[in-house]
């Protein structure tokens, strides 16, 4: 999730080099072809994870069906390459016409240049408001509505392994200290305490660093900080950071998951070589079952006997208690470029509608991708109804127990700031920089931000 940043002639470069899915490529040539309005459409989708084939078929497909005057022009990407093409965009100043987005982070370049269209008048149009969770509605992070939201995302959740602990003697911790206890035993058996991955340096700080600064700092940390009541060189941010390095040093996380690519210890969890699982909420629909090949990571069987959903449990010296860290989620937003009142600018938007419409978000809600923020959809309703697996209710009963919410890093600091947090976080688990040395770079990056603005 990065800000606005100034893009290499290398990036530049590659982006007019590289074939683009986008037919011609300007909005000259993107008009009505055979009756159809063509739009184009820049897609986040992991095509390895369970159920993503059957997301083409159900979603993209329907909506050909259903809109046969729409021409859909979808490029899809996963990771790094979908910011870094989406960076290109910006920089270019030719965006697809619908896109996914974050409501500010890595997505911050999209609201600050403004080079998307405020949603709320289209909502407020087609009298849609309603239909939404009003937190999901709020400005985002340039004051506007840049995206319409899939529901609100939790961004740390720890997976237990039930079987795994009670096979070695132990019982869901209450205590950060009876976590730690659990390592050396487990270790002796070929067992991690934790399993992570954290060679992409967003993963720790969102799904677990973000939520332990809440502890430490409490639910208005962004807000004091802000008002220049505390700096990150203050004991809650340094504590924040020891206890991650703490975790590093004593075998809690190994270190070597630096190397391990986000999502590839998935299985390990699966197969019982770990007792805990770290990342967001959206990552129960990779453990469940793919509806087209009938596979799953964690059979319905075992997510109902063997897997709890919770957070780290009481840490030492934390000043709230079973906090997490959330953030409005991620969602749809339509290029400026599209001209007010055109064929274009209706087609995005019946696309947006339908991507965040009640069919769209009961299937997200069914394989485990979002909890909806279309109010349309009755949660209980469709778990009862479709007897959904284990995790989906889990996954609803998790939101109704961590209820105290603080903010996500990367969803409150700028660029400038979050990537020197989320380096410090992987030189501690390298051992090269000490808790105290990275807070006070965090600081120096915040202070040169804030004089720049």
């Amino acid at each position: 999730m990065t800000g606005i940043k100034r893009v290499s002639v290398l990036a530049l470069a590659l982006l007019m080099a590289c074939t683009s899915i986008f037919a011609q490529g300007t909005k000259e040539t993107t008009k009505a072809t055979n009756g159809q309005t063509e739009i184009t459409v820049l897609n986040y989708i992991d095509m390895s994870e369970p159920n993503s084939a059957n997301e083409i078929k159900l979603l993209w497909d329907k909506f050909a069906a259903d809109n046969p005057d729409i021409k859909v022009i979808r490029e899809d990407l996963f990771n790094e390459p979908f910011h870094q093409k989406t960076e290109a965009y910006v920089a270019s100043g030719n965006l697809p016409d619908v896109l996914y987005m974050w409501p500010s982070g890595r997505s911050t370049s999209l609201h600050t240049t403004h080079s998307v269209k405020d949603l709320m008048p289209f909502l407020e149009k087609d009298g849609l408001v309603d239909s939404y969770n009003p937190a999901c509605l709020v400005p985002q992070f340039a004051g506007f509505l840049g995206e319409l939201p899939n529901g609100i995302t939790m961004t740390h959740m720890l997976y237990v392994n039930k079987k795994v602990l009670a096979d070695n003697g132990f019982a869901i911790p209450t205590s950060y200290e009876e976590m730690k206890a659990m390592v050396k035993p487990l270790k002796a058996k070929g067992i991690d305490l934790i399993a992570m991955d954290n060679m992409d340096a967003w993963v720790m700080q969102s799904c677990l660093f973000s939520m332990v600064v809440g502890r430490f700092g409490g639910v208005d940390w962004y807000k004091d900080l802000a008002a220049g009541k505390i700096s990150f060189t203050d004991p809650w941010f340094v504590k924040s950071l020891s206890l991650i390095d703490d975790m590093y040093k004593s075998g809690m996380i190994n270190p070597n998951s630096l190397t391990s690519p986000y999502g590839s210890s998935r299985g390990n969890f699966a197969l019982g070589k770990a007792a805990f699982y770290i990342d967001g909420d959206w990552s129960t629909a990779s453990f469940q079952t793919d509806i087209t090949t009938g596979k799953a990571l964690l059979s319905p069987e075992v997510q109902g006997s063997d897997i709890e959903l919770m957070v780290i449990p009481t840490i030492p010296g934390e000043v709230i208690h079973n906090s997490n860290s959330g953030v409005v989620g991620t969602g749809w937003g339509m290029s400026a470029n599209i001209p007010a009142g055109s064929a274009e600018e209706a087609a995005s938007w019946r696309l947006i509608k339908f991507l965040e419409g009640e069919y769209a978000q009961t299937y997200r809600l069914s394989v485990g991708a979002a909890f909806p923020s279309n109010l349309n959809v009755n949660v209980a309703k469709v778990v009862k109804d479709n007897n959904l697996e284990p995790l989906v209710a889990k996954r609803a009963a998790y939101y109704n127990t961590y209820t105290t919410v603080t903010p996500v890093i990367d969803g409150v600091l700028a660029g400038d700031v979050y990537n020197v947090i989320n380096t410090g976080l992987q030189e501690i688990g390298l051992g090269s920089k000490t808790p105290a040395t990275v807070a006070k770079d965090v600081q120096k990056a915040w202070e040169t931000w804030k004089a720049n603005q």
